[in-house]
């Protein structure tokens, strides 16, 4: 892993790690297989926390941890995927809306989870450099994961909150490369919101009588 965390190449002034590159490049498949609800986007995404641990690990602790969840639910959602295939015409996961108050729900636990780990990561300052904006990012990614794992659309909604604060701070950490990986997830992120919003309207359309199913 220690090969991993050497310079690739300086792009635009910014020193570039092999590590920040490989896992944020895998983070990216794994985000277009999950615009496509295809069962890899899982452990792709697994993959890339790994590698992105270990970039992580002993400099960005928090940033490591979150990378330790982000692999806890990646496993979560290739199971929730596996078990839910065939929902959808094209044998993959069918999208949803959620409920008011599944969305309820998700808004609590974003707010009382940032406040959690913002306030541990003040408590051990070696966690985090810059607690609030690493503990949205922290709970923000989970959120938005665990959204996907239920196929619910607001995922994509998350993920564009979380874009808005998680490129400025990687360019500040000295991650460029996340930097530049998380303009691109903006824009896939709302091309594959349009995709899921589009198929859970079509999941909703009730079958005419005398239709084929």
């Amino acid at each position: 892993m220690n090969s991993l965390n050497t310079e690739a190449f300086t792009l635009f002034g910014q020193h570039i790690l092999w590590s920040d590159m490989i896992g944020n490049v895998l983070g990216l498949i794994a985000l277009a297989l999950g615009w496509r609800r295809n069962l890899w986007s899982w452990p792709v995404q697994f993959a890339s926390g790994l590698i992105l641990f270990g970039a992580f690990y002993g400099h960005l602790t928090g940033s490591a941890g979150k990378q330790a969840v982000v692999m806890v639910v990646a496993v979560y959602g290739w199971w929730q995927w596996n078990r839910n295939k065939g929902e959808s015409s094209d044998g993959h996961i069918a999208p949803r809306f959620a409920t008011w108050r599944e969305r309820g729900a998700l808004v609590g636990a974003a707010a009382v989870g940032t406040v959690a780990v913002a306030l541990l990561f003040k408590a051990y300052p070696t966690l985090s450099w810059d607690p609030w904006p690493d503990a949205y990012i922290f709970v923000g990614t989970v959120v938005a994961m665990y959204a996907q794992a239920r196929g619910m659309v607001e995922f994509w909604f998350a993920w564009l909150l979380v874009d808005l604060v998680g490129v400025p701070l990687n360019f500040a950490n000295g991650y460029a490369f996340s930097g530049f990986v998380y303009v691109i997830y903006g824009a896939l992120v709302l091309w594959g919101m349009r995709d899921w919003w589009l198929r859970s309207r079509e999941s909703a359309r009730p079958v005419m009588e005398g239709a084929p199913a």
